[in-house]
């Protein structure tokens, strides 16, 4: 067979490059120099920090000289992020300013080398005599300049010590440079209150914050309260909290006090925090707080912090570590999501059932049961589940669904089994993800004319592929895996494969008809990944298995080869989504005659954090921007696969005013769906098959990057600039220029669009003549 594993124009593969920069994700660290001496006040800083924001948890990196392995542990039982760097104290040692041996102006040196870090894009700096006590949102949404509070004793143009929010043009050579000359000058004041060096080379040219992030403490003298309003409270001067403190600031000190407490009793006091905990810092404090307490309650919140990172193995062994009473009816709908993520269904099903006895967990326990029995083929059990969940809470959407995917059974037309090719794929619910509700279709069209059940047996890739469908699937010509992303490991998690499809090794290997696996990608997100060995071990057995094994772009392949032994790699060829070729596939395709005068506008909000980071309200008033410019020339109308992807529109006329036309192609039909995307002009969308959907009907697109596999695509057809994350400092002047760019030249972009097309058909059709020797045709 030929294999082609090139780019669509002979291009090496895509570059092992890291997630973030593949999407352009902000990367934010905090930072901080620590010494012996300062170890109680950073450790006081660490507790404050994750009780006032207990929904942040960024890399915190650690600069220090001479810290002992006992105090690095203490460190690191209070944060699952700490990145440890040694200061080089050789850079320090031409300057001509300050004794070395005076912790503050160690500090004053040292903190410079936070400028010398490369892997962030921001970073706040917090000093160790700091507790911070109020939301910091705003400083994380920062992203230009270097930010500071001015001093407050020593006049406007001067920053004031302790923190620094830096941006990526700062953590630079350059300004390293600019830093290490001004050191060895000497053309500097240094003194304890302020960052000699660095004050002298910015010469007031920084961000003014306000004081309520760097509130000293010496303006609380004579005991005054400190204000509601502060966010960081500054220990600045001699006498530190921890060592005894100073006469004339109680009430400032007792909020330091507030943090100085046992490790026990920071992992109470944060898992009992109201509103959103981050996973990480759920999973760190808790493991430990559930070992000794055996909460289960505690137990819940860790149990569900590990199912949303998509581990569910270890929600299930702390919840099996406590003792859970009949009537907690919460941990027991927990345990049972936990245990049938891992396909420990019977064991699942009686935690769902204590659950379901609960009339405030009713409905989730009904649905997941509904969920289960569905899995399982049972479609009257699944209906009558899905009908008690709506009993109980009539309004509840998970119910709904179950209640119709039990009740829809597939039209099977008459036809031989022996003539049929069965087919693994997704097969979307009416009004789910229109890009999904195409995709099986699609990958048909690659096998010939006829989608039909004539030619084709419909396996759900959700479903258990147990005996019953092994039968089913031998007595077909063939086996095709394909149609969407199937590679990622929690849209429908099982404990069988680790991957969407649901099928025990054992009746993988026991197919004996040729399995093709079809355009499928690897769609792991920005900080999700695949930790169980299980999803390797199923990965391997079905490219041993496989006669025929490809992949929708080379980001995809160089992922899945890195997972690979050696001698399966040639194994992973490059077929690209057949969506991008719609034009050639489609019997009787003919392109528009005319084009509506309309821009459609797509926006994904499934995993909102790993697409945005701390940036969505950056990447909203960026996208008002866009459509204000680019609505001066055409019309801008929203376009929504999913029901959740009307957000934008809601967004939009909510914060910045503006009201667009909202297209529901969630209910639209696949050939409604070709259609509408080939008579616009232009598709600027952040799902892939709002970017692959249109190219492959023959309309320009501006892909907005939230997930590696759009820069994959972009990078296989060799159009990067068709791109722009969603994370870009000037979004919305950039896409405005390059939409009316490709507005303006729309007719030799059309036709650079059906060029690239081309390209991808040539694999296609490489690809389609060994599937049909393979299948002997």
């Amino acid at each position: 067979m030929t294999n082609t594993p090139g780019a669509v124009t002979g291009a090496p593969l895509a570059p092992a490059l890291s997630s973030a920069a593949l999407t352009g994700k902000r990367r934010v660290a905090f930072a901080s120099y620590v010494d012996e001496n300062y170890l109680p006040g950073f450790l006081a800083l660490l507790r404050s920090l994750a009780l006032s924001n207990p929904g942040v948890c960024e890399d915190f990196v650690v600069l220090h000289d001479d810290l002992r392995p006992g105090s690095i542990a203490r460190i690191r039982a209070l944060h699952p992020r700490i990145v440890l760097r040694r200061v080089n104290t050789g850079h320090y040692d031409t300057y001509k300013k300050g004794d070395q041996d005076n912790y503050l102006v160690r500090k004053a040196y040292f903190i410079l080398d936070v400028f010398r870090l490369r892997e962030y894009d921001t970073i706040v700096t917090l000093d160790t005599d700091m507790v911070v006590l109020r939301d910091l949102g705003e400083l994380l949404r920062l992203r230009e300049g270097l930010a500071a509070v001015p001093q407050f004793f020593y006049g406007q143009h001067k920053l004031n010590s302790g923190l620094l929010v830096i941006q990526r043009e700062y953590l630079s050579d350059a300004f390293c440079a600019r830093l290490d000359a001004t050191g060895r000058s000497g053309d500097y004041e240094l003194d304890k209150h302020d960052q000699g060096i660095l004050n002298s080379v910015l010469d007031g040219d920084f961000v003014r914050l306000d004081a309520r992030y760097n509130f000293v403490k010496r303006r609380l003298s004579g005991d005054l309260p400190v204000p509601e309003d502060t966010a960081i409270l500054h220990f600045t001067g001699r006498h530190k909290p921890w060592q005894g403190g100073e006469a004339g600031y109680g009430q400032a000190e007792g909020r330091w006090r507030e943090f100085d407490m046992s490790d026990a009793e920071f992992q109470a006091a944060y898992l009992s925090q109201p509103g959103g905990l981050h996973h990480d810092l759920v999973v760190h404090l808790g493991t430990p707080h559930v070992a000794r307490t055996k909460d289960t309650e505690s137990a819940r919140k860790v149990a569900a912090a590990h199912i949303a990172a998509g581990d569910y193995q270890d929600a299930v062994d702390i919840l099996s570590s406590v003792h859970i009473p009949l009537d907690e009816a919460w941990p027991h709908e927990v345990l049972g999501h936990a245990l049938m993520s891992v396909s420990r269904y019977d064991e699942a099903r009686a935690q769902l059932l204590l659950a379901a006895a609960a009339p405030n967990r009713a409905a989730t326990a009904h649905a997941r049961l509904a969920q289960m029995a569905w899995v399982h083929g049972d479609d009257a059990t699944s209906l009558r589940h899905a009908t008690d969940g709506i009993s109980v809470d009539p309004t509840h959407r998970s119910s709904r669904l179950w209640a119709q995917r039990a009740a829809s059974v597939p039209e099977q037309e008459p036809g031989g089994a022996g003539d049929q090719l069965a087919h693994v794929a997704f097969y979307m619910d009416r009004q789910g993800n229109a890009g999904d509700k195409l995709l099986p279709e699609t990958v048909r069209l690659g096998f010939g004319p006829d989608t039909t059940s004539r030619r084709w047996h419909s396996v759900h890739a959700h479903r258990l592929f147990d005996e019953a469908a092994l039968e089913r699937v031998n007595a077909r010509r063939g086996l095709v895996i394909g149609g969407g992303g199937l590679f990622i490991p929690d849209t429908m998690p099982n404990g069988n494969s680790a991957w969407q499809w649901n099928v025990p090794d054992e009746h993988l290997r026991a197919i004996d008809v040729p399995i093709m696996v079809y355009a499928v990608g690897f769609n792991a997100f920005d900080g999700q990944s695949y930790r169980a060995g299980r999803f390797r071990e199923s990965l391997r057995l079905l490219v041993e298995r496989s006669s025929f094994f490809g992949l929708r772009n080379h980001g995809s392949i160089a992922r899945v080869r890195a997972m690979l032994p050696d001698h399966l790699h040639d194994k992973v060829r490059f077929q690209p989504c057949p969506t991008t070729v719609s034009r050639q596939l489609v019997r009787g395709w003919t392109d528009p005659a005319e084009r509506e005068d309309t821009v459609l506008l797509n926006a994904a909000y499934d995993r909102a954090g790993l697409r945005f980071g701390h940036d969505y309200g950056h990447f909203l008033a960026e996208i008002a921007k866009a459509v204000r410019g680019i609505g001066a020339h055409t019309e801008v109308r929203c376009v929504a696969h999913s029901l959740d992807d009307e957000r934008i529109a809601f967004d939009l006329r909510r914060e910045h005013g503006i009201s667009l036309p909202v297209i529901p192609m969630y209910d639209f039909d696949n050939d409604g769906i070709r259609d509408l995307y080939a008579r616009t002009r232009l598709v600027i969308g952040m799902r892939g098959h709002a970017g692959m959907i249109p190219f492959g009907v023959g309309t320009p697109i501006i892909s907005l990057i939230s997930h590696p596999k759009m820069t994959y695509f972009l990078a296989d057809i060799e159009r990067p600039e068709w791109g722009v994350s969603v994370h870009d400092r000037n979004l919305g002047a950039v896409l405005t220029e390059r939409a009316t760019g490709i507005l303006d030249s729309h007719a030799a972009t059309v036709a650079d669009v059906h060029e690239r097309q081309q390209s991808l058909w040539k694999v296609t059709e490489a690809n389609a003549a060994d599937l049909r020797a393979l299948l002997g045709e």
